[in-house]
Formats: C-alpha cells, structure tokens, sequence
C-alpha cells in the first residue's frame, strides 16, 4: 500500500521540478501565446510573438539552477548559433523554480556564465510559462512561421529530432 501511495505521489509531483526523461511531441497547430509578464528582457529589447511572425522561433523554458536546463544549453545554443541565419530565432524564457532565481542578477550572471548569446525573458510571475501550460523544465517549444506551435519537447535528449523539426520548419516557406 505505501509503495502505491508514493509511487502516486511521486507522478503528481513529476511536474513541479526539473523533468530528467524526454518527452516530444508533434504538437496539433495552435497559436502560441504572447510573451507575458515579462519582468525584463536580457540580449535583445522586448519581444513578441505578433513581431515574430515569419519567423521559426524555439522557446526555451529553463531555470538556472536546474541540472537539465544545463545540459539542455550547450544545444540550444549550437542551434541558435546554426540557425540564426536561416531566420530561427532562439528565445530562452527563465521561469525560476526558486525564489533566489527570481533576482536579476543571478540570472544575468548565469547569461554570462553559460554564454548564452541569445534573448532571454525573465518570467518571474509565470505569465509566459502559464500562458504555454507548461509544467517542466527545461521545455522546448518550436513554432512554425505562421506563430503556431507544432512541436514541443520535455527534459534533456531528443537533440536530433528537436534539429531535424527545425531544418523542416527553416525549409518551409
């Protein structure tokens, strides 16, 4: 009986911290949500998904402090790095997970730290994570030209099919 109740418990709080295993899907089209509540923008003046349109846009939800948002990075940033160019644009969105992350400076230092040279929007009231119902970090979010989202991964893995969604979506004209 105890095992069942903590195996329950440990499914009902899957969400509420750093998501380890991979999880992607091709995501039925809908309209992505604006970036809101937005407490400051680091590496680029503030954003919109309307002034996007046209463009493949990653959303990357992460947190400083969390192991996979780490190793999920070095990735995200490659892409951007390769696919600027093409018109993807990387937009990082850091949701603390807890409360020192919701200073500035910490993520500010993590920016410089990571070399992350992308924008990145600070989420500290969950607006833009509450507005995508997400729940994981990190979390992906790819959106077509046309600002649906189509595909979505959770946690660390999935690099070559997160790349391969967006040459498709960077081939689409």
């Amino acid at each position: 009986m105890w095992k069942a109740i903590i195996v329950a418990l440990s499914l009902s709080l899957a969400g509420a911290a750093c998501s380890p295993g991979a999880n992607a899907s091709q995501a039925p089209p809908v309209q992505a949500p604006e970036f809101a509540g937005i407490e400051r923008w680091f590496n680029s003046p503030p954003l919109s998904m309307s002034g996007l349109k046209g463009r493949v846009v990653l959303v990357e939800f992460w947190t400083y402090t969390c192991i996979n948002c780490i190793h999920v990075l070095p990735h995200v940033q490659q892409w951007h790095q390769r696919y600027r160019d093409q018109g993807l644009v990387v937009v990082g969105v850091h949701t603390p997970e807890y409360e020192e992350e919701h200073a500035a400076a910490g993520v500010q230092a993590a920016i410089q730290r990571h070399g992350i040279g992308y924008p990145v929007a600070q989420d500290n009231r969950y607006d833009t994570w509450n507005a995508y119902g997400n729940r994981f970090w990190p979390a992906l979010y790819l959106i077509d030209r046309d600002g649906r989202v189509v595909y979505r991964h959770y946690g660390e893995g999935g690099y070559e099919t997160t790349e391969a969604q967006i040459r498709q979506l960077l081939a689409q004209r």
